[in-house]
């Protein structure tokens, strides 16, 4: 899974990315100190792993992965190249969402570059930057299908959409609101549109917010409505906090955790909020080898999700011996497990769930 987060310059985006990351990109006050795309690889924390890796006496123990983009902070009239420009923009359109760190706080040592703290002002600013990008790659596409939509029905089909689509960014929404019939919208996954990303606002407080979630912060309470409105995830966080938590080993992460009242990490909460959006789980596989933990969409059946794994899984999938973590755990082995009849052979129309322990089968 591969994230961008974006924002305006200075409103925590930076120190948030070094502290998920521990990558150490540059973070100043001041805009435009991130000028190349920073990208770090953040393991998903997941406990039931090491309970797994412990049970097998694995050899390794591997867990999924998300990879953070972090782009430079953009300004109103990116897109036309202010600030540092719309080449940023190119860097996300790879991404499968969008962090969009929005400043809940406020500071008079903090330089906000339109002089206030307005987070529905910000976000509307950082839209609008997407949308003119979008636009952009619209026009592009329109002027090469036009060349052939004469004497192609199916080109000229795609250039109604075309248009259609570009009039509706026009109006300021984005692609992800707009309607369209089944064919078109597998037609608009080719075009890598930044405004159809799902997107996660990440509100950036003060560490006195954080104990209560910003129930009590008036610009929180503004990004909520907002992000429920557009069907988005909104969660609290206080990059300054985040950037403390990244210093310390586990067992110190929980005890300063603890103290502040908070029962996971913003980072915790992240990966939450965007399994959650994209509608993700993780299946575990252990041995004495490695346990691991893979990551699928909802509703994957077996021989799919044993293609994560390798092509020749699913090439020549037989069956899939599964047992519930929760089951196999408390029975203390996989014999154990068996003997109690909790283990079961699924074909291949099972549909895997989320904590399903799998050996697959298969046969190439």
């Amino acid at each position: 899974m591969k994230l961008g987060i974006v924002g305006l310059p200075n409103v925590g985006k930076s120190t948030l990315f070094n502290s998920l990351t521990k990558a150490g990109a540059e973070s100043a006050n001041y805009p435009f100190c991130t000028i190349d795309p920073n990208v770090g690889i953040v393991p998903v924390p997941d406990e039931r792993l090491k309970v797994l890796g412990d049970l097998y006496h694995s050899e390794k123990v591997i867990p999924a992965t998300i990879e953070f983009v972090d782009i430079a902070g953009l300004v109103k009239g990116a897109s036309k190249g202010e600030g540092l420009g719309n080449q940023f923009l190119s860097n996300i359109r790879e991404v499968d969402a969008i962090v969009h760190v929005v400043r809940c706080f406020d500071d008079s040592n903090v330089i906000h570059v339109d002089g206030s703290v307005n987070p529905l002002r910000d976000i509307e600013t950082i839209n609008l930057e997407l949308i003119f990008s979008d636009i952009e790659i619209l026009e592009r596409r329109i002027a090469r299908t036009s060349k052939g939509a004469k004497n192609d029905k199916a080109l000229a089909k795609e250039l109604e959409l075309l248009q259609r689509l570009k009039a509706y960014l026009e109006e300021g929404k984005m692609a992800k609101s707009f309607s369209v019939e089944e064919d078109e919208r597998e037609l608009m996954k080719d075009y890598n549109l930044l405004t159809d990303k799902p997107v996660i606002y990440a509100a950036n407080v003060k560490e006195d917010d954080l104990a209560d979630e910003g129930e009590n912060n008036e610009y929180v309470k503004a990004v909520r409505t907002f992000a429920a409105e557009e069907n988005s995830e909104a969660f609290v966080i206080c990059a300054q906090i985040e950037q403390e938590i990244a210093e310390l080993d586990d067992d110190e992460k929980k005890m300063f955790l603890e103290e502040l009242g908070l029962s996971e990490s913003g980072l915790e909460k992240l990966i939450k909020a965007s399994y959650r959006l994209l509608g993700l789980i993780s299946y575990l596989t252990a041995g004495p080898k490695e346990t691991r933990a893979w990551t699928i969409t909802v509703g994957t059946k077996a021989p799919q999700a044993a293609g994560k794994i390798h092509t020749d899984f699913e090439r020549g999938f037989i069956r899939a011996e599964i047992v519930n973590y929760k089951n196999l755990v408390e029975c203390g082995s996989y014999n154990a497990a068996k003997e109690k009849g909790l283990v079961r052979s699924e074909g291949k129309e099972y549909i895997v769930q989320d904590g399903d322990v799998i050996l697959f089968r298969f046969n190439v």
